[in-house]
C-alpha cells in the first residue's frame, strides 16, 4: 500500500502551555492504516541532527524539519509514514521527537514524557547524541532512569516501579536501541586495539565498583540502558560537512557531503531498515497503523490526567478495540463469502448449512488473525452468537425464497385448471375423476420444476389444501358417485393429505436435528480454530521468552566478568522466574483452561447446545494428553 503522505505530520503536539495532545490529522492518517508497522522513534538533545537521520530513513533529503540555529524546530512528536523498503506489507513510521533539554522551553517537564512516549511507541529507538559517550553524554540520559518512575507494567498498585516488576517486565514492551553519536572525532582503539561500535558502547557501559554514592550516580544509567535495552546497537558518524555548510544541510548534494559520513549513514540506514521487527505488544501481537493510533491516544490519556502510563492497560483497552473490531471484520467476511456462494434457494438443509459452515470457517480465520487477549473468550463468544443468528436469517432467507418461487411456480400452472373451476368445467358427471386427472398434472409438472428449494413440499401442500374445497363440492355434485364412492373418495384424499403432512413434519425434525448437529460442528470449528491459534501464541510466548533468557544470560556473564556477584545473583533470579514461566506456558493446561472457557461461552450463545458442551469438550480435551 503506498502511503499518500508527502511530509511529516505532527502526532503529538506540546503545547505552549506544557500540554500534550494527540493530533487528530495523525490519527487519521493511521486509521487507514491496517498493515503492520515498524515503528523507529529518534530522541535526543535538541540541535544535534536528529531529523536529518530521519529523513535519511524515510529516502528523503529533506522532510522533517532541521532548522539552522540553536533553537529546537521539532515540538512535540512528529510523525511520518512511508512504504517500507524492505518489508513488503509494512509501513515504517518514523517520530521525530522534540529536543530534549531546550532551555528556552523554561519548563523541562515534559522532557521525560516525550522520551517515554518514544520508548513507548517504538519499535526500534535510536538516541542521538553528539561527540562521545562520556560521562556527560550519560548524565544527559537521565530520561531512561526516570522511566520506571513514569511507566507501570501492571495495573495494579499507584507510581513508580511496582512490587514485582522486574526489568524483564518492561523489557516486553520496550524497543530495540540505537545510540547515534554525531560528529566523532575519536579512534575506535581500546588498549591499543581497534574496537567495534559496539564494543566502543559496551565498554561505555561498563559499571564502576564500589558503594559510594558516586559509584551508584555512575552506574545508575548504565544499569537502566543493560536493563530495559538488552538489545542495543551503536554508529558513530563523523560531521557530515564543513561548518560553513552545516546550515544548509537540506540543500547539500550528496557528492558535497563527506564520503565517510555518507557510508556511515548508510550502513545506519541498512541496519535499522534490514533489522527493526514490526511493532508488537506482549505476547507477539502484531500492530497495525490504527492500533498505534489507539496506543497513542490511551498513553497520551493517562499523562493528562495526572496518572501514570500503564503498559498492560493500555494493551487491555487496545485489545477491547480491537477484539470488538475483529468481531466485526469476521462477520463481514461471512456476509461476503455468502454472497459468493451458491443462489438460493438451496433444495436441502444440509446444502445450506455446508455454506454456512464454509463461510463460518473463513469468519473465523479472519477473527482468529486479528483478535488477542480475548482471556474470557467473551468476543469469540459474541462472534458464534453473530455467527448462529446469520445462519438463522439464512435459513429464514432460503425459506422465503423457496416460498415465493414455489408458490410463482404454482401460480402459473394451475392458472389453466383455476379458470375451468371457474368456468364450471368440473360441475358435470364424472368431473371429479376429471379434476384430479388435472390436478395431478399440475402437481406432476411441479415436481419437473428446477430450483424450487426447501419449501418445494409444504408449498405443495398448502397448494392442495387450498383447493380441498372446490374438489369436495365437485364430489358432492357428481352424479356417477354413490354415496359409498364419495365417501371413499374423500377419506382417501384426508389418507393423502395426512400422510404429506407427516413427511413435512419428518421433514421439519430432520432440519431441526441437522441444525443441532450444526451447533456441535459449530462448536468443534471454534474449538480447533482457536486451539491453532493457541498453539502459535504460545509459540510466539516462548520465543520471546526464550530471547529475553539469553539476552539476561548474557548480561549476567558480564556482570560476573565485570565482579557484579550481588547484581549477577539477582539476575539468576530473573532467568530463573522466566524459564518458571515458560515452563508454565509449556503445559497442556495453558491451552485447554481457555478451550474449557469456549466450552461454558457456547452454552449461552448456541441454543439447544446446553447438555453437549460438556461432553463434546471432553472428547477434544482427552486429544491433548
Amino acid at each position: 500500500m503506498e502511503i499518500p503522505m508527502p511530509a511529516p505530520v505532527c502526532l503529538i503536539e506540546n503545547s505552549p502551555a506544557g500540554e500534550l495532545r494527540v493530533q487528530q490529522e495523525a490519527l487519521r492518517v493511521l486509521a487507514e492504516m491496517h498493515q503492520p508497522v515498524v515503528v523507529v522513534a529518534v530522541a535526543g538533545l535538541y540541535r544535534t541532527g536528529k531529523s536529518y537521520l530521519m529523513n535519511k530513513l524515510a529516502g528523503k533529503r529533506t522532510g522533517f524539519s532541521l532548522g539552522s540555529t540553536v533553537q529546537s524546530h521539532t515540538k512535540g512528536i512528529w510523525m511520518w509514514c512511508v512504504p517500507h523498503p524492505c518489508r513488503a506489507g509494512h509501513t515504517l513510521v518514523l517520530l521525530d521527537t522534540e529536543g530534549l533539554g531546550d532551555v528556552e522551553k523554561g519548563d523541562t517537564k515534559n522532557d521525560t514524557w516525550i522520551f517515554a512516549l518514544a520508548v513507548l511507541l517504538s519499535s526500534t529507538l535510536v538516541y542521538n547524541s553528539m561527540g562521545t559517550i562520556n560521562q556527560q553524554a550519560m548524565d544527559q540520559l537521565h530520561y531512561v532512569t526516570e522511566l520506571t518512575e513514569r511507566i507501570k507494567v501492571k495495573a495494579t498498585g499507584g507510581g513508580s516501579q511496582q512490587d514485582g516488576e522486574e526489568s524483564a517486565d518492561f523489557v516486553r514492551f520496550f524497543p530495540a536501541f540505537v545510540w547515534a553519536v554525531r560528529d566523532f572525532t575519536l579512534q575506535l582503539e581500546l588498549d591499543g586495539r581497534k574496537i567495534s561500535e559496539d564494543e566502543y558502547l559496551e565498554n561505555a557501559l561498563k559499571l564502576k565498583t564500589g558503594s559510594s554514592e558516586r559509584a551508584q550516580l555512575y552506574n545508575l544509567p548504565r544499569e537502566c540502558i543493560r536493563q530495559f535495552f538488552p538489545a542495543r546497537k551503536c554508529f558513530v558518524f563523523i560531521q557530515p560537512a564543513g561548518r560553513r555548510d552545516l546550515a544548509r544541510l537540506e540543500e547539500l548534494s550528496e557528492a558535497e557531503l563527506e564520503p565517510e559520513f555518507q557510508e556511515q549513514a548508510a550502513q545506519f540506514c541498512r541496519h535499522v531498515w534490514n533489522t527493526s521487527q514490526p511493532k508488537t505488544v506482549p505476547g507477539g501481537h502484531v500492530v497495525t497503523g490504527a492500533m498505534l493510533g489507539n496506543l497513542a491516544v490511551t498513553y497520551v490519556d493517562a499523562i493528562r490526567s495526572g496518572a501514570v502510563p500503564c503498559m498492560e492497560s493500555a494493551v487491555l483497552a487496545l485489545a477491547q478495540i480491537e477484539n470488538s473490531a475483529a468481531v466485526g471484520e469476521a462477520v463481514a467476511v461471512y456476509e461476503q463469502q455468502l454472497a459468493r456462494g451458491a443462489a438460493l434457494p438451496m433444495e436441502t438443509m444440509l446444502e445450506l448449512l455446508e455454506l454456512h459452515a464454509q463461510c463460518e470457517r473463513e469468519a473465523l480465520r479472519a477473527f482468529m488473525a486479528r483478535a488477542f487477549k480475548d482471556d474470557d473468550r467473551r468476543f469469540q463468544g459474541e462472534l458464534m452468537r453473530c455467527l448462529e443468528e446469520q445462519k438463522q436469517a439464512l435459513c429464514r432467507r432460503n425459506e422465503l425464497i423457496s416460498s415465493d418461487r414455489c408458490t410463482a411456480a404454482l401460480l402459473e400452472l394451475a392458472d389453466e385448471l383455476d379458470e375451468q373451476i371457474g368456468r364450471g368445467v368440473y360441475a358435470v358427471p364424472g368431473g371429479y375423476q376429471r379434476f384430479l386427472d388435472a390436478q395431478r398434472q399440475v402437481v406432476e409438472r411441479y415436481r419437473q420444476v428446477p430450483g424450487k428449494g426447501i419449501q418445494a413440499e409444504a408449498v405443495l401442500q398448502e397448494f392442495l389444501q387450498s383447493k380441498e374445497a372446490v374438489a369436495q363440492s365437485i364430489l358432492q355434485t357428481d352424479e356417477t358417485l354413490t354415496e359409498k364412492e364419495k365417501e371413499m373418495a374423500a377419506l382417501k384424499v384426508q389418507a393423502e393429505a395426512a400422510e404429506r403432512e407427516q413427511q413435512i413434519l419428518r421433514q421439519k425434525e430432520a432440519e431441526l436435528q441437522q441444525k443441532l448437529e450444526d451447533q456441535e460442528r459449530s462448536y468443534q470449528e471454534n474449538l480447533r480454530q482457536l486451539e491453532e491459534k493457541l498453539e502459535g501464541d504460545r509459540k510466539k510466548l516462548l520465543e520471546e521468552q526464550g530471547k529475553m533468557v539469553d539476552q539476561k544470560l548474557k548480561e549476567q556473564e558480564a556482570l560476573l566478568r565485570e565482579g557484579f556477584q550481588k547484581e549477577a545473583g539477582r539476575m539468576a533470579d530473573e532467568i530463573r522466574r522466566l524459564q518458571q514461566q515458560s515452563e508454565e506456558i509449556q503445559k497442556p493446561s495453558w491451552i485447554s483452561s481457555a478451550l474449557e472457557t469456549v466450552s461454558e461461552v457456547a452454552t449461552f450463545v448456541l441454543p439447544g447446545f446446553i447438555g453437549k458442551a460438556v461432553g463434546a469438550a471432553g472428547r477434544f480435551f482427552s486429544r491433548l494428553f
